[in-house]
Formats: C-alpha cells, sequence, structure tokens
C-alpha cells in the first residue's frame, strides 16, 4: 500500500492514513500533551507525508519515517508555543471562548488528574501508553510504529501500569477514546489537478466532497505555508473549484490539499472581484455582440436589469434576501437553454441546519446545463452604492434587498441599485430602456429622502407605484412548497406592456391588493373581480 501511495494513488494513501493516524495521534500526544494540538500535528503529517512519499527509498521503512515527521512537527509547536499576553484595559477586545467558563472549568478539573498521570510518567512509558488506550492499538502496532521489539512494548506497559492506579488508567482510556481523530480524517486529503492564477481546481473522494464555502489548506512545503483556498463550486469527478483568498502565484498540479471542514471567514475581495469573473467565466463563449437579452420569465429581472445571453450576473444578496433561492429559481428556468450564463452569487456563510436544507433541496452547486454558478462569501454589512458600484467585469448585476424582503415583495430585487450593461448599449431597443427608466423613477416615490421629507405627488401616481412594486413580485417554481403557489412565467412582452399600462392608469380600476404576488395580468383581473382579495 505505501508503494502505491508513493506513486500517487490516493486510496491507497488512505489506507496507509488510516492504519497509522491513531497510532501518530498517540505519539503526538505524548510529547505536546495536549488534545487539540495533537490532532492538529496529525493532520500537518500526513500532508507532509503525502507531499514527501515519493522520497521514501523503502516502503517498510514507512513507521519510523512517520514516526519522525510526527516528532519533527511536534518540536516545531513546542518551539512556537508562547503565553500571549493582553493588557487589563484590552480584556474586553478578547473574542468570547466557545465553550462556556463553568464548563471549560469542569472540564479542566475532570482531565487535570489524568494529564497529570501522564505527565508524571517518563517519556518512554508516556508514548507507549498514549498509543496503547487510543482505539486500543495492539502491542504489535506499537512496537511497529515506535520501531521497538514487542517485548520491550509489553515491558514499558507493564511498568506503566504499576505507576498508573487502576482507576486512573481507566480515565485515560476513556479520554483518549473521547478525543480520537475522526474517521473520515484521510479522505479530507486531495491533492490539486489545475491551476489558474488564484483559482485552483483540486480532486478529493467524491463521497467527501468539501462544501461550498469552506475553506481549503493547500501544502506548500517549499516556502513551508499553508496556502488557504476557498470552495466557490463543486463539480463532477470529485472535482472542487476554489479561490485563494490572498494572492497565491506558487500553486501547481500535484500539491497537496487538506479540507479544513469549516467555512471560510475572509471575503473575496471586491477588487479582486473583476479579475476573479473573467477566469471562472472564461469557460463561457464571449457574450454576442451586440449584447442579447436572456429572457427569464421573472417579471423584475426581465424589465429593470435583464439578463445577456452568454454573459455573466452578480447577484448580490443581503441577509435573509433569499440569495440561493433566487440562484436556483435561474438555474431551473435557464439550465436548459442554448445561451450559457454564469453567476457570482455573494452569500454569508451558511449554517448547518440551512446546509442540510440546502442539501436537501437539491440545489446547485456547479453547473448545470448551460448555468454555471459561482458562490462567493460576502463581506458583513449592507450594500452601498460604492460596494455595488465595485462589483465590475459583469453584466448585470442583481441586488436583493431586505427592505424588500419586510415589504412582502418576493423576489426582494430592488430595481433602483440593480443595473444591467444591456441599456448601456446604443443598439439595445430603446423602449425597453425608456420603460426601465420610468419604472425606476416612479418606484424611487416610494422611498422618503434621508431626513424622513417624501414631496407632494398626486396620490393616483402613489397608488400606480405600489401596484407596479407588487406587480413586479411573482412566485417561484423553487419556492412552491413554502409558498404553496405554483411558479409563474410571464413573457417579457406582457411584462413590458403591463408595466406601462399601470404607469398610464389603464388598471386604475382593479384594486392594489390584486397585485400582489402575481402572475400575468389576467390573473390579476381576475382576482380584482373577485368578492374580496386580501394579501396573504
Amino acid at each position: 500500500m505505501v508503494r502505491r501511495a508513493r506513486g500517487g494513488d490516493l486510496e491507497a494513501f488512505e489506507a496507509v492514513t488510516r492504519r497509522f493516524q491513531q497510532m501518530a495521534f498517540g505519539s503526538a500526544l505524548a510529547l505536546v500533551r495536549d488534545l487539540q494540538q495533537a490532532e492538529d500535528i496529525v493532520q500537518e503529517t500526513f500532508v507532509a507525508a503525502w507531499f514527501s512519499l515519493p522520497t521514501l527509498a523503502e516502503p517498510a521503512a514507512f513507521p519510523g519515517w512517520l514516526r519522525s515527521i510526527v516528532r519533527h512537527q511536534a518540536h516545531r509547536v513546542l518551539r512556537q508555543k508562547r503565553p500571549v499576553v493582553v493588557p487589563l484595559d484590552q480584556a474586553e477586545a478578547v473574542p468570547a471562548a466557545e465553550i462556556r467558563p463553568d464548563q471549560r472549568l469542569e472540564h479542566k478539573q475532570r482531565m487535570a488528574p489524568v494529564q497529570d498521570a501522564i505527565t508524571r510518567l517518563p517519556a518512554p512509558l508516556r508514548e507507549v501508553v498514549t498509543l496503547f488506550y487510543v482505539h486500543e492499538c495492539s502491542q504489535q502496532d506499537v512496537a511497529t510504529f515506535l520501531g521497538l521489539p514487542v517485548t520491550t512494548v509489553n515491558t514499558r506497559l507493564h511498568a506503566a501500569r504499576r505507576q498508573l492506579k487502576r482507576r486512573m488508567l481507566t480515565m485515560v482510556k476513556e479520554t483518549l477514546e473521547a478525543n480520537q481523530l475522526p474517521d473520515d480524517f484521510a479522505k479530507r486529503i486531495g491533492w490539486i489537478v489545475r491551476t489558474r492564477e488564484r483559482v485552483i481546481e483540486a480532486r478529493f473522494d467524491p463521497a467527501s466532497l468539501p462544501d461550498v464555502l469552506t475553506e481549503l489548506s493547500v501544502s506548500d512545503a517549499a516556502r513551508r505555508r499553508a496556502v488557504i483556498v476557498q470552495v466557490v463550486q463543486r463539480l463532477e469527478d470529485g472535482i472542487v473549484r476554489g479561490v485563494a483568498t490572498a494572492p497565491a502565484d506558487a500553486l501547481a498540479p500535484g500539491m497537496t490539499v487538506l479540507s479544513a471542514g469549516r467555512h471560510g471567514q475572509t471575503p473575496v475581495s471586491r477588487e479582486a472581484f473583476g479579475r476573479l469573473v473573467r477566469l471562472l467565466a472564461s469557460s463561457s463563449p464571449e457574450p454576442a455582440s451586440p449584447p442579447k437579452l436572456l429572457e427569464t420569465g421573472i417579471k423584475v429581472i426581465d424589465v429593470t436589469c435583464p439578463l445577456v445571453a452568454g454573459g455573466t450576473v452578480a447577484i448580490a444578496g443581503e441577509f435573509r434576501s433569499g440569495t440561493i433561492v433566487l440562484v436556483e429559481e435561474l438555474v431551473r428556468r435557464l439550465s436548459g437553454g442554448a445561451e450559457r450564463l454564469s453567476m457570482f452569487a455573494f452569500v454569508t456563510p451558511p449554517t448547518s441546519s440551512m446546509q442540510e436544507m440546502w442539501q436537501k433541496e437539491g440545489y446547485s452547486e456547479g453547473t448545470v446545463g448551460a448555468v454555471q454558478t459561482f458562490y462567493l462569501l460576502r463581506e458583513e454589512g449592507p450594500w452601498t452604492v460604492e460596494g455595488l458600484a465595485a462589483l465590475t467585469g459583469v453584466d448585470v448585476v442583481i441586488r436583493l434587498s431586505r427592505d424588500q424582503a419586510e415589504r412582502r415583495v418576493w423576489p426582494p430585487v430592488d430595481p433602483l441599485t440593480s443595473r444591467s450593461r444591456l441599456f448601456d448599449d446604443p443598439i439595445a431597443p430603446a423602449e425597453h430602456a425608456v420603460l426601465a427608466s420610468r419604472v425606476r423613477n416612479t418606484l424611487a416615490l416610494l422611498e422618503t429622502t434621508p431626513y424622513g421629507y417624501q414631496p407632494a405627488v398626486d396620490d393616483r401616481i402613489i397608488t400606480r407605484a405600489e401596484k407596479l412594486r407588487r406587480f413586479l413580485g411573482q412566485p417561484f417554481f423553487s419556492a412552491e412548497r413554502y409558498t404553496h403557489r405554483p411558479g409563474a412565467i410571464v413573457p417579457l412582452a406582457e411584462s413590458l406592456r403591463v408595466c406601462g399600462e399601470i404607469l398610464d392608469g389603464v388598471h386604475d380600476d382593479v384594486p392594489t391588493e390584486a397585485f400582489f404576488f402575481t402572475g400575468g395580468i389576467d390573473e390579476i383581473r381576475s382576482q380584482g373581480t373577485s368578492p374580496a382579495v386580501t394579501s396573504p
């Protein structure tokens, strides 16, 4: 198995990792005497081992060779261990621990006798004891890993038992078993197969593919560092695509990657966004010239921020504004067509429950037909005008507004801050651009100024603006199980015609409530003639 792993066989290396990971953990724990640090050391050990395995001349020497890497990593940690002193006046800025103080105290009190008993053992006995009581490794396993005769291992275990009371020995066993390495550790190791500047593609076990927005750690052994990469897309055949969170010119195929199993914390800077769009969407054909509108059947998008066939779109969603739902809806509507589209969705790190719902609903995380999707971690706080302007390199920017969602307008697209380059092209239909401008100007009347002042406007105009805002909402196919309303497709021609008619007063006779969360004008008028019309 070592010989196969040395030749680049990841499955063979996984088997070797499973064989030795617990013994490596016990050896590291004996040296650093800290459970968390021991786990980190073992992860770094196996990443370094995979990268250096081709240099191992004799496969039979693997146990001792691996142990030397464990010791090297452990001594490096011990050399770097320095107490961090924080002035008392800065104490409030120190982040709170994940574990409550009372829980931490209880844990330390429970662990103290165990750690004390292990610490008091001589180093050779301490190492053998920790190995023997992690997953109950056999004496032969311990002997193989430490490079000792079995008789010596038995002698050291016997000596350790004499020095530890049976009750304490039981506590040691329980403590180590409760803090063992996860069984899927070996499957979290992959390797880079393609690179392009800050973008990488890495291969993992397809059954243990890293989630979107989680972090990968790339082992750059030459510079003795780890490069953090954020997963933005999951592809087929065990491949994920990721973006380095900082400039990284040394990434290359063959480098080892470890799935950290945690969500990223560093958003991609808006300054770097335009370049990433070019790198990630390069597989798509160049947008047609002149640009051609890609019809979605979603009224607010087709009218105020139309998509470009073969182009790119940034979905700038605020917290709890339905970004993932809109992405999924666009995938469902457009993936079966011939025109390609690349979507870049800015989202907050998903919670565990949100991740479960994501997987349960089968939301897309890569390329589906003509549509490819990339998820990027967005910066905290609301989207500002400056922040939206920094999203360069895309044809369309769709901003999802929390305010719109609170007004119960779904999808909560903000027509005032969303934009499309289709309207900047002189060849684009002028009538559409003029109507979109009229729509935005009218909807702006519903917004108050920063000082709370609202200009005096004819009540009929305000009523039409409210009808227009409601008309631009509609049910989605991807949300039917939650809204209990069938998804609606409204052709572009009808959306434009009805918006113009609302602005011109053609539908002044229809109650405002009839425009709430509906499809085309026929449905709206049928609701307007019902005996009672109320908002859900």
